[in-house]
């Protein structure tokens, strides 16, 4: 195994998801890319995904020279107290639970929830660098998120911290998500319930937007219905931890002005503002590469 230079400001990352991962060669001081690629694959029994992390960090070693100080992958679920593997991730990527990526890479590892990563990627680099206290969630297909506590990540107990999206705005709903809460933020606004939130007529985030732009009704109900909820749960955080900052990134961002213009509205409703006290909500900084920027800024303690 390589050892690990303390001084060295090299890092590499990499992003596993279930079709694509990504991975960076990444300089911690300043938080350039100085290399990068990325691999299709598949998400199944006969998926390639290991090989493709190592033939990926195999890549980006080879085109320096430096120290790499370590490799750090950021993968969705759950991971070990010691970030050293994911602990729980059931129903994909088999064979990810509890394997020892130091072993199989020979490099040191540190592994990292994907939502957590692009947490700290906006905390070092991005929208969140010169704040202390911050939330971040992620929507896109489900909603994920991360928080920074005085200027570290918090993992808490399981390492489960930072699950905003699994936070409930509609108790009495029948529907649950997949930790069995009812009514969860992740059920109001994720990608994967707008066919069944808007009864069939949309497939996709885009198209629902798509619809909101142009007025129609049942756009216009569903899509103002979640962003309202959203409001709700982002004004539930703020009084349980008092964030400075709260960062939202993942797909569904990119809905922008159609997004973050409701969004204010119904904040300027439901937001507790006590001698005048506003919550920040802003875009993140980054967008596909933050999970691999992210799992490499992990090695910058």
């Amino acid at each position: 195994m390589s050892n690990v230079t303390n001084d060295a400001n090299l890092a590499i990352g990499i992003d596993l998801g279930g079709t694509r991962i990504k991975g960076v060669l990444l300089d911690m001081r300043t938080g350039k890319i100085l290399h990068k690629r990325i691999t299709p694959t598949n998400d199944g029994e006969n998926s390639n995904w290991k090989s493709v992390v190592a033939q990926t960090v195999h890549y980006l070693k080879t085109t320096t020279v430096r120290p790499i100080r370590g490799v750090g992958l950021a993968a969705p679920g759950l991971p070990t107290t010691d970030n050293s593997a994911i602990a729980c991730m059931p129903g994909r990527l088999q064979g990810l639970e509890g394997f020892i990526w130091t072993e199989f890479l020979d490099e040191p590892v540190r592994v990292l929830n994907d939502a957590h990563a692009a947490l700290m990627a906006e905390a070092q680099f991005g929208a969140a660098k010169t704040a202390s206290n911050v939330a971040m969630l992620t929507l896109g297909t489900g909603v994920g998120g991360g928080l920074l506590v005085n200027g570290q990540l918090y993992q808490g107990f399981f390492q489960m911290a930072g699950h905003l999206g699994h936070i409930s705005v509609d108790a009495d709903n029948e529907q649950t998500d997949v930790t069995a809460m009812p009514g969860s933020l992740e059920d109001a606004i994720g990608n994967v319930t707008v066919s069944r939130r808007s009864y069939g007529r949309y497939k996709t985030t885009y198209e629902l937007v798509d619809g909101y732009r142009q007025s129609e009704p049942l756009a216009t109900l569903v899509w103002l219905t979640s962003i309202r909820r959203l409001s709700v749960a982002l004004a539930s955080i703020a009084n349980a931890f008092s964030p400075e900052l709260i960062v939202l990134g993942g797909g569904i961002t990119q809905a922008d002005d159609a997004l973050f213009g409701p969004l204010q509205t119904f904040m300027d409703v439901v937001e507790w503002r006590p001698s005048g006290k506003k919550t920040t909500i802003c875009k993140a900084h980054f967008e596909d590469w933050a999970g691999a920027i992210g799992a490499a800024a992990f090695w910058n303690d």
